[in-house]
């Protein structure tokens, strides 16, 4: 299973914030956003991750996290020339995902409090696995409908009319033959090759699995001023009050056993002296 963390887009959203600097780079509390992503993608063991971002900022990214040899890990970069839609990545990373199968995440999506992802990455043979989570405001996301036995049965992108009220977070799960399905997708009226339309390719040949999440997962889309501040608040909290780092790749990485304990000790230790240092120190 390989990974694909998509980062790319003008993030006009949080403009005049992204003038400068790309929205997965930009703090989220006490580290970038692109931590979070990141830290679910080695959670769930995946250690072969391409990161797609802007030209102009593919040099921020690697500067940031390298070749990503300090996670046990390894890191590629790929430019995305103009924004083209979310299924756009398989187009971009057709050569990354080879044969294998892949997991792309968005780079302003935080995920924490579920095991699901793990366990869905692991278990996965074929098809589509996606995720359900429940929002009072559908209608900006990608929505998916169930029948009375739990099974999806329709799935539409931000309907003005929503038929449930289960978003798709940015997380999803395909078998290799997604890059023949993003190959020939047609545009959307928003001039997007849509995400939607690949999920329900695999709704219609009754491959999709969806996952719903539960209510102690949280999901936060951190793609507009409001969101962005609400996942800092977030993430502020939950620190202070258990003590612990979410959206730490060193750490997942050493839980993942992808880095050997010594090895770890020694990465550490040439990191400055701050509190994410010690912090990690203590692991």
């Amino acid at each position: 299973m390989k990974g694909i963390i998509l980062a790319a887009g003008k993030g006009t959203r949080l403009y005049p914030l992204t003038v400068t600097a790309p929205k997965a780079l930009l703090p989220l509390y006490d580290k970038p956003m692109i931590y979070h992503p990141l830290t679910t993608l080695l959670q769930c063991g995946i250690k072969d991750i391409l990161i797609i971002t802007n030209l102009e900022f593919l040099t921020d990214f690697h500067k940031i996290l390298g070749n990503g040899s300090r996670f046990g890990a390894k890191f590629r970069y790929k430019q995305q020339s103009e924004p083209r839609g979310i299924a756009d990545a398989f187009n971009v990373g057709k050569r990354f995902i080879g044969k294998d199968d892949v997991t792309l995440i968005l780079g302003d999506n935080i995920l924490h409090g579920d095991t699901s992802f793990k366990r869905s990455v692991k278990i996965f043979e074929s098809g589509a696995t996606i995720f359900g989570y429940e929002v009072k405001d559908p209608e900006r996301y990608g929505v998916v409908e169930f029948n009375s036995h739990n099974k999806a049965i329709s799935i539409e992108e931000k309907p003005e009319s929503p038929k449930s009220n289960y978003a798709i977070p940015g997380l999803y799960i395909y078998d290799n033959s997604v890059i023949d399905v993003a190959a020939n997708l047609k545009p959307s009226k928003r001039g997007e090759l849509e995400i939607s339309d690949v999920n329900d390719h695999f709704l219609q040949k009754g491959t999709l699995f969806v996952h719903k999440l539960s209510r102690g997962c949280a999901w936060l889309d951190a793609g507009t001023p409001e969101s962005f501040i609400e996942a800092s608040n977030y993430v502020s909290a939950i620190e202070k009050r258990q003590g612990i780092k979410i959206g730490c790749p060193e750490e997942a990485a050493l839980r993942a056993r992808m880095i050997k304990k010594d090895d770890f000790k020694k990465k550490v230790d040439k990191m400055p002296n701050s509190e994410y240092k010690s912090y990690l120190q203590k692991l």
